[in-house]
């Protein structure tokens, strides 16, 4: 009889482990990559760009506060990631730092861009509130990502997650990429009747390199982040945690445990320069973006639109992820997207050439072949991770989601900084800065 009692239980566990999730619980999870992309993608797209135009520090400056924050980040999200798997709440094991830091989050993101004169150009102000940011970031992105690990052991059910949230992801690098300078501009000082590019159509757009474009900024992201936050909260009631730590394995959590999972888990080494390098390009791209457009190409105007063209893949063609991956295997389906990333990269090199920058075409080309091959490599990289955290599980007996997701979470945090750093020290004038991007683009 015990026996019996014993295999139901099992069985139990088993079924609950290896879930089949609803609709709505993948459309909840993937909601929490929207809100981290309106509330933190806002930063890492425009902070530089603000700083250097409108809040009036020099682009190397700017560089070396993401460079020291990084630094900071290192031995930071570590300490974060063991306290995560050390962590007990009534409510769950990761879905309270989500409602616990959301708040803290989103006012933090949005005092980075207030437009207050007595702090404008203060190097100090801007380090400490863009540290702060970072910091409590990583309570809300480590929590979020070992979440992932807890829904379900089913590496279908994956998959279809992964596929659910870079959808929602992508339409966050929408609503950051193409409708937050369009926004900005919008409601920006010094408007002109210009054509944006797409269709014929026309609206009055400001400057928003002005130094009097603070307000605009602070306004947009205000917003951003108040959508941002309730995003979140649909994450933190809309899952459910399944697949966790038993009490002896949280207590045996140390901060040491990290080193010693770098060194025994192969494919997280692997993943983790992975991570770096796609990241790396990604941000890169995408920082470099708002100076390309303005100084190269001179059409400022034109970046919703194209950046329009560029969001298709990441929204509409998500859904072919599987089935390519399916068909081809990992290995060629990250060779095929990220060779369709160099050639769109190409493409936009030879755009600003003068015989064709007046021309919106080869803008639309390259940004849309650029935005699907590096989508779909560093989108798909995001599936990966709980199989690495399942390894680590199988050889060393803990599941330390967090501090694996920590690791993660901290080669993605130094592709975005190096991806925001390089432009800033490339050269202290920014029209002759991407002068020479356009070559670093090459590379």
């Amino acid at each position: 009889m015990a026996s019996n009692v014993n295999d139901a239980a099992t069985k139990h566990v088993a079924e609950k482990e290896f879930a089949k999730l609803s609709w709505g619980e993948r459309i909840s999870y993937g909601a929490g990559d929207l809100a981290q992309n309106l509330i933190f993608g806002t930063v890492g797209s425009m902070l530089l760009f603000y700083l250097t135009t409108v809040f009036g520090i020099s682009a190397a400056v700017g560089a070396t506060i993401f460079l020291i924050v990084r630094w900071i980040n290192v031995f930071w999200d570590p300490y974060v990631g063991a306290v995560v798997d050390r962590s007990k709440f009534k409510r769950g094991k990761y879905r309270p730092f989500i409602l616990y830091f959301g708040i803290p989050l989103t006012v933090c993101a949005a005092l980075l861009f207030f437009p207050m004169e007595a702090v404008r150009g203060n190097v100090i102000f801007a380090f400490i509130s863009y540290m702060a940011t970072a910091m409590i970031y990583s309570f809300v992105n480590i929590p979020y990502g070992a979440l992932n690990a807890s829904l379900t052991r089913d590496n279908n059910e994956v998959s279809t997650l992964t596929t659910v949230r870079m959808t929602e992801a992508n339409i966050g690098n929408l609503m950051v990429y193409t409708f937050l300078p369009l926004f900005v501009q919008l409601a920006s000082p010094d408007k002109q009747l210009k054509d944006i590019g797409f269709f014929g159509i026309k609206l009055h757009l400001g400057n928003y390199a002005s130094p009097h474009a603070g307000g605009a900024y602070f306004l947009v992201m205000s917003i951003y982040m108040v959508i941002g936050f309730a995003l979140l909260m649909v994450t933190y009631f809309g899952v459910k945690e399944r697949v966790l730590p038993t009490a002896e394995e949280t207590d045996a959590v140390k901060y040491s445990d990290l080193f010693a999972e770098i060194k025994r888990n192969k494919p997280l080494q692997v993943l983790g320069m992975f991570f770096l390098i796609g990241f790396t390009f990604m941000f890169f791209g995408n920082t470099v973006w708002p100076f390309y457009m303005q100084y190269n190409v001179g059409h400022p105007e034109w970046v919703a639109s194209i950046n329009l063209i560029g969001s298709i893949p990441g929204i509409f063609l998500v859904f072919l992820w599987p089935i390519v991956r399916k068909k081809i295997g990992k290995k060629q389906f990250f060779y095929i997207f990220l060779t369709l990333f160099i050639v769109g990269q190409l493409i936009l090199w030879v755009w600003q050439m003068p015989a064709f920058k007046d021309s919106p075409l080869l803008g639309y080309v390259g940004r849309f072949l650029m935005q699907w091959g590096i989508t779909a490599a560093t989108g798909y990289m995001w599936s990966l991770v709980p199989e690495v955290v399942s390894y680590g599980e199988y050889q060393s007996k803990k599941r330390v989601a967090g501090i694996i997701n920590a690791i993660m979470g901290l080669f993605f945090k130094i592709g975005l900084a190096l991806g925001g750093i390089i432009p800033g020290y490339i050269s202290p004038s920014s029209s002759l800065m991407v002068l020479k991007l356009t070559k670093v683009l090459l590379l």
